[in-house]
């Protein structure tokens, strides 16, 4: 007889499903509970900072300090010693090209000037002497050897009409040869006579010259000490802004001693320090920025000075345009030089975040602005008001720039307007 066999109403089959689906109605409850609990975070809005990702020309530069300068400074050294005889003008006052400064004695330079002066007059009345002398000994000469042709001539007469007599036996042999020797003689005093005059021509005018060199030597050490007694009046190379003059009446100064300085203020430059780390980065032309009153201005560096002091380098930096009307001397400001062409790029604002993040990851808010999810993200360039965003963020979303301390292990903020 068969017996009825009556179907389960659990199988064990069916109970281990059931029990599996609740395990996991478990689990997916418990991870909501976590996600949603333990890894929220409910901050103000006072407290914290939001920005835009924003799109658009990223800059390079890196923020540098300047000091207003003039464009020209001269400095005023005194190029010979002295007492301050008299002062003609007060430091910070404006002066002209030309104007005298200082006037300084010195009585050993004007003692030397005063010797060569009285030298270079003496050799003056020589040179004169030597000349007219020379002058009188060619007239002197020149009568000595008329004399002589005087004589000659007579000489050659005698002989020419005492030869026809000598022939006829009218005279001595002795006497017409007498008067031949008479006439070779004369002759011969002549040619003497001219080849000392040759002599003390060439004497005399070797003389000359000897003394116009040493007249033209004392004539330039005059001029020299001149020059030097000129140097004595401390006068303006350029108009200007003069220093202060510290030196008073009376008192010594000492030759290259600094006296003041003349500021050019018909222009300023800017003189600023930079970090060595960007010494080959920075060459003349680039260009900077600065914010003064409420506009921002543009400097450009002409000059780079390649020596390197406590780790840093200087660069001088003009304005191209107009110099901004306010801009004073001594005056710092804070410039963004601009080490590269600007290029397109994804932004987001610096901000204290960056600190625990390393640019890793970032609260993005979301557009309903109550809660703000972390987001992992990638970071390029940076400079002093930008970080570039490679990866992760787009453009007219928003982001929590300020400080994440305490943030490491939350995944959200809830946002509390008030």
């Amino acid at each position: 007889m068969d017996r009825k066999i009556e179907k389960k109403k659990w199988p064990p089959k069916k109970i281990a499903a059931y029990s599996l689906g609740g395990l996991l109605v478990i689990v997916l409850a418990f991870n909501l509970i976590r996600a949603d609990g333990a890894r929220k975070l409910n901050v103000k809005g006072e407290r914290i900072s939001i920005a835009d990702v924003t799109y658009g020309d990223y800059i390079d530069y890196i923020p540098v300090d300047g000091t207003v300068q003039p464009l020209r400074t001269v400095t005023l050294d005194a190029i010979e010693g002295g007492r301050v005889e008299k002062k003609f003008t007060l430091g910070g006052t404006m002066i002209k090209q030309g104007d005298t400064i200082l006037k300084l004695a010195n009585h050993n330079m004007m003692m030397a000037f005063l010797e060569q002066e009285t030298r270079a007059s003496d050799l003056i009345n020589n040179l004169q002497t030597t000349r007219i002398n020379l002058q009188r000994n060619k007239f002197a000469n020149k009568k000595i050897i008329s004399d002589l042709n005087y004589d000659i001539e007579q000489a050659k007469d005698r002989i020419k009409r005492n030869e026809a007599l000598y022939k006829e036996k009218l005279i001595s042999e002795q006497e017409y040869f007498d008067l031949k020797r008479n006439f070779e003689k004369l002759v011969a005093q002549r040619d003497l006579d001219l080849q000392n005059m040759r002599l003390d021509s060439i004497y005399m005018n070797s003389q000359i010259k000897q003394l116009e060199r040493t007249l033209a030597q004392t004539e330039r050490n005059l001029e020299f000490n001149r020059q030097n007694l000129q140097n004595l009046l401390i006068m303006a190379p350029i108009s200007g802004l003069l220093s202060s003059i510290d030196q008073e009446v009376g008192e010594s100064v000492a030759p290259g001693q600094n006296i003041g300085q003349i500021d050019d203020i018909n222009g300023f430059k800017v003189r600023a320090f930079i970090d060595e780390h960007y010494i080959s980065k920075v060459f003349p032309g680039l260009q900077g920025t600065f914010d003064f009153a409420g506009a921002e201005h543009t400097l450009q560096i002409t000059r780079v000075y390649p020596e390197v002091t406590n780790g840093q380098f200087r660069v001088d930096l003009v304005f191209p345009d107009n110099t901004p009307p306010g801009i004073r001397r001594g005056q710092t400001l804070q410039i963004r030089l601009e080490l590269s062409d600007p290029k397109k790029a994804l932004m987001i604002p610096r901000g204290g975040f960056f600190q625990k993040t390393g640019g890793n990851w970032i609260f993005v808010v979301d557009p309903s602005g109550d809660f703000a999810v972390r987001r992992d993200i990638r970071t390029g360039r940076q400079n002093s008001r930008f970080y570039e965003v490679i990866d992760g963020l787009q453009e007219g979303e928003q982001v929590v720039v300020s400080s994440y301390e305490g943030y490491d292990k939350i995944e959200k903020l809830v946002i509390k307007l008030n």
